[in-house]
């Protein structure tokens, strides 16, 4: 059975050394053509940040602030918008007293005057609401940044700021000393110094005490005055009360729009760069020695 087998040994087909034949280039004959559109390619969407799975990443202080500034100054210039329109609306009310003492009146007129005082007083009370709300967040949102940017610890605690912003009569002297220890911490002042408010700062804190007063000047005249004296003064305290508060709102947006400024890092594009345009008075520059060819530095 042995002598029937025949053992061959024979090399694999690849062992061999391949003989590297050179390939002509081919002559550039054009962009490639197809008989039909290709069905390939990459699909048609607009380019977008990559998406991330799971839990969804908290918003930073800063983002948080910047989005209550940007909702907060929006608020506070309707308001002030709202409150123009009242002062409007109390002064032509105040001229339709004055011309009732000799004639009747349009009732069309005296309707349109009524209306025009409801409608403003309404948007501008809802708006004022609205931006009282997302004040306070705004405070203490814009507190616990400029601890951070800062290095420095609130003064104080979350009840008394909400105390000190919230409680009526109180917040007539406590709001604007909230509002000047943020401001000296968003300006990166040193801890030790004593806060000093800017100017703008000090318009805001005597319109909104002045305002407050009104307020209650209005109330005590709208609750027990009722002769026709009474009902004119009140017109002349509800047109002095909008202009203030107008005034107030107007100034409490300046003042969030400047603070969440300077809580912001600095964007280099806003800087403006300076450009070296003339030098004067300024010392000769030294005389360089002559150094022969070959000689090492």
């Amino acid at each position: 059975m042995a002598g029937r087998w025949q053992w061959v040994a024979t090399p694999p087909p690849q062992s061999g050394a391949s003989r590297s034949v050179p390939r002509r280039p081919l002559p550039y004959t054009g962009p490639p053509s197809y008989p039909v559109p290709p069905r390939w390619g990459f699909p048609q969407l607009s380019w977008r940040w990559p998406v991330a799975f799971g839990r969804k990443a908290r918003p930073k202080p800063l983002d948080q602030l910047r989005m209550l500034s940007r909702n907060l100054v929006a608020t506070l210039w309707i308001t002030t918008a709202a409150l123009g329109v009242a002062v409007v609306g109390e002064g032509w009310r105040y001229v339709l007293l004055i011309l009732s003492r000799s004639g009747a009146l349009s009732r069309t007129v005296v309707a349109f005057s009524d209306a025009l005082v409801v409608t403003a007083g309404v948007v501008s009370g809802l708006a004022a609401l609205a931006s009282l709300t997302l004040g306070v967040l705004w405070v203490l949102r814009a507190r616990d940044v400029a601890a951070e940017v800062s290095g420095q610890r609130p003064a104080r605690s979350l009840r008394d700021v909400l105390i000190g912003l919230l409680v009526p009569v109180l917040n007539m002297a406590v709001a604007g000393s909230i509002l000047a220890e943020l401001e000296h911490a968003a300006a990166r002042k040193p801890a030790a110094e004593r806060p000093r408010p800017s100017r703008l700062l000090l318009m805001w804190w005597a319109a909104w005490a002045v305002g407050e007063l009104l307020f209650v000047l209005v109330w005590l005249v709208t609750l027990f005055g009722s002769s026709v004296q009474s009902l004119a003064n009140g017109v002349e305290l509800h047109l002095l009360a909008d202009l203030v508060a107008g005034f107030v709102a107007a100034t409490g947006a300046l003042f969030v729009s400047r603070v969440t400024q300077l809580l912001e890092p600095i964007d280099p594009a806003t800087v403006h760069r300076l450009r070296l345009v003339k030098v004067t008075d300024a010392p000769e520059p030294p005389l360089r020695t002559f150094r022969a060819a070959g000689t090492p530095r």
